[in-house]
């Protein structure tokens, strides 16, 4: 039972307490977690769960790893936060380990995945006005259907998703939407005027879609070609989810931007940014843009023992081992719901077919199995554990997986 002062309080007190009280901007499932490690969590009724959303790529190290909440807890205890108007020990040597670590020469540190986008965004712009030449409030930049890089109304205004625009308006001009995968469509919308071209190397949100092979590549070729900047967005794609540090990787290219988010965190604070190098990140000056928690200790100490465990631990080696597993048995799984099984790593997406009636109701039967995922774009079902997870839990998750896909 959970706790409010004295009072001990059930699921469904702690459920209406929230209906009644919060904002009905989420429909979660109805499971109350109280506490969690590794890759289980707990409800407060005492029932042990398997995770496998991961708080959508942000507990990619596991929940509540000692390590990184043991740096939590130090930090917290010495000092939290300072805003950006004083300096403090733990900003300069994240930026050095994330700087040694993706080859990039300069870290800009935000604290939501949202807040990075719209960094990179006014990153782009800004180049194209003071390195390209764009003309002033000219510059555009292309995006792609089935997108989603954030809630804000600037990153909403660009979104193909009604839901995510509707009531919303009016929105900022500046962007193009082709579709997504076809190379051909951002060739034809890259004019003078274009500064950057915006893009996850798997939509995740979409429903993990994975494009053709070579698409990212012809991005990078594209946008070399006209002297325009390559924006991927890694927020959930980024820090192992895929089975490499970043899933453009997977292509060998390298893109003038990296944002980033999520698992920077390691699940216990929000920390996000950028990444690039001087000729980009040398268009900020002082009063250009900031935040009053970004780059704040607390968050910058958790982070640098986050990177490090990842790394130190063979957790990206292990999506990638067992992401192809899982893979595998999840297409063997005769199951006349599946129309298909994609992703990379530890990334999948199932998607039903409509007949199916939604992927709703098979995660709620998945939560009844002890397995909590959740849907995405009505038909599909992601998995993404926390990359700590073993083959034996892996197998534990399948065998309810395919129980739940055959019934």
């Amino acid at each position: 039972m959970a706790k409010v002062g004295e009072e001990k309080l059930s699921a469904q007190q702690l459920i209406a307490l929230e209906e009644k009280y919060g904002a009905h901007n989420y429909h979660p499932l109805d499971v109350v977690i109280t506490r969690a490690s590794g890759v289980w969590v707990w409800d407060v009724e005492g029932n042990r769960y398997l995770d496998f959303l991961a708080a959508y790529s942000a507990v990619n190290q596991g929940h509540c790893h000692p390590k990184i909440v043991e740096a939590l807890k130090a930090q917290a205890e010495r000092v939290t936060l300072t805003s950006r108007a004083f300096r403090n020990d733990q900003l300069g040597p994240l930026c050095q380990q994330l700087s040694e670590l993706t080859g990039f020469a300069k870290f800009l540190p935000m604290n939501s995945g949202a807040e990075a986008v719209e960094t990179a965004i006014k990153a782009a712009r800004k180049w194209g006005y003071t390195v390209k030449g764009v003309p002033r409030d000219q510059a555009e930049i292309i995006a792609f259907e089935g997108n989603f890089h954030g809630r804000t109304t600037t990153i909403v205004g660009f979104s193909t998703e009604e839901q995510y625009r509707e009531g919303f308006g009016p929105f900022t001009p500046g962007f193009r939407v082709v579709p997504y995968g076809d190379l051909e469509a951002v060739a034809s919308a890259i004019n003078q005027n274009t500064v950057a071209v915006l893009v996850e190397p798997i939509q995740g949100e979409g429903g993990i879609i994975v494009p053709p092979a070579g698409y990212l590549k012809g991005l990078r070729e594209l946008t070399q070609k006209h002297g325009v900047l390559l924006v991927v967005d890694e927020i959930q794609s980024g820090l192992g989810r895929t089975g490499k540090l970043f899933a453009y990787e997977h292509e060998g290219i390298r893109p003038d931007i990296v944002i980033i988010g999520k698992a920077l965190g390691g699940g216990c604070v929000p920390i996000s940014g950028i990444l690039a190098d001087d000729e980009v990140m040398g268009v900020f000056r002082p009063g250009d843009h900031g935040s009053t928690f970004g780059g704040n200790p607390l968050a910058c100490a958790v982070a640098r023992v986050a990177l490090k465990v990842l790394v130190e631990e063979g957790m990206i080696e292990n999506s990638a081992r067992l992401g192809d597993y899982f893979l595998e048995r999840l297409r063997a799984i005769a199951s006349p719901h599946v129309k298909e099984v994609r992703g990379k790593g530890l990334w999948i997406g199932v998607e039903l077919v409509p007949e199916a009636g939604g992927a709703r109701r098979f995660c709620e039967s998945l939560q009844k199995e002890g397995l909590l995922c959740k849907e995405t774009h009505v038909n599909t079902i992601r998995f993404a554990p926390p990359l700590v997870i073993t083959r034996d839990e892996l197998d534990w998750a399948l065998e309810r997986i395919a129980k739940v896909l055959t019934s």
